[in-house]
């Protein structure tokens, strides 16, 4: 697997899923903007691969900016460093990899022995880049999983989900490739709510690691709880690692999906036929139920392994 994101509380989440369960082989993680800006979801990244002790999984630095859109980002849900709560006085200790995320996702690419999962967990804007630059690599690419847009409503705009409202073109171009694609939406990770019994059993792990976790699950619920009245905030992200170590967990179904790159007020909706009333041939799985017990337990299990 190669991880794509915007670190982001929920992307946080999801490293450490990917990190610590022993179905991943992480190849490596590229870093995009969103959540905050390309700089500060870069240092996130390789705060997360501090905390958990690893050492030798690169992380990339990508896009700074959508492809054609002004940049929007959501301090006002991530806070100012992008992953807020805990504080940390000292940089993290893995270092940036001196390459770009363009020519990491390349090498990757070419040199695994077998196909490539890559899970999305930020606008696609890496991705769309990775497949118009180097077309003959899609064959190399088993998946892209992504965490973003939703069958109903949005969190960002009325009708768009903020993965695929930063960068709808990207996502449009993504969908279009013939990569076989799976989307986790709203509909799906809203399944997934951080809870008082989630946080008590992260809490009874007791371990330094463990106490970050709740700490920023805590800030996390407070701006779901301020900005959208949530008692308990969904945790996106993991929801599409989720999906890849064990497909039982997340429930998915075959549908079309377009991505809305004009509507006035619509932009960056996913259009999903789930009833097949356009009659277009099926582009997608799309997830539409999550196993509650069984997603805890893979999040439970990864962070106490990590110690």
């Amino acid at each position: 697997m190669v991880l794509d994101c915007d670190p982001g509380h929920d992307d946080a989440m999801a490293l450490l899923l990917a990190i610590a369960d022993p179905a991943v082989e992480l190849l490596a993680v590229t870093t995009v903007t969103g959540n905050q800006t390309v700089d500060k979801c870069t240092v996130n990244a390789r705060r997360v691969l501090s905390l958990a002790g690893v050492a030798d999984v690169p992380v990339a630095r990508g896009a700074d900016r959508p492809l054609v859109r002004r940049l929007r980002i959501a301090d006002d849900v991530h806070g100012q460093t992008g992953l807020d709560g805990p504080r940390f006085d000292t940089e993290p200790s893995v270092p940036e990899s001196p390459s770009a995320a363009h020519d990491v996702l390349v090498d990757v690419l070419r040199k695994h022995p077998t196909p490539v999962t890559i899970v999305a967990t930020g606008a696609l804007t890496n991705i769309a880049r990775l497949l118009s630059a180097e077309p003959s690599l899609t064959t190399k690419i088993a998946e892209i999983v992504w965490m973003g847009g939703s069958t109903d409503r949005g969190n960002i705009a009325p009708l768009a989900e903020a993965n695929a409202y930063v960068d709808p073109e990207a996502a449009d171009q993504v969908l279009r490739s013939d990569v076989p694609f799976t989307m986790c939406g709203l509909n799906v990770t809203h399944q997934a709510l951080v809870t008082d019994d989630v946080l008590g059993h992260l809490n009874q792990i007791g371990t330094p690691l463990a106490g970050i976790c709740v700490e920023w699950m805590t800030f996390f619920a407070s701006t779901y709880r301020r900005l959208w009245g949530f008692e308990a905030p969904p945790l996106h992200d993991p929801v599409a690692v989720a999906r890849v170590i064990d497909p039982a967990i997340v429930g998915c179904v075959e549908a079309n999906v377009v991505i809305e790159t004009q509507g006035e007020w619509t932009a960056g909706a996913t259009v999903v036929d789930l009833f097949n009333y356009t009659g277009r041939p099926s582009n997608a799985r799309v997830a539409v139920e999550l196993d509650r017990e069984a997603f805890w337990t893979k999040i439970a299990d990864a962070v106490a392994a990590l110690g």
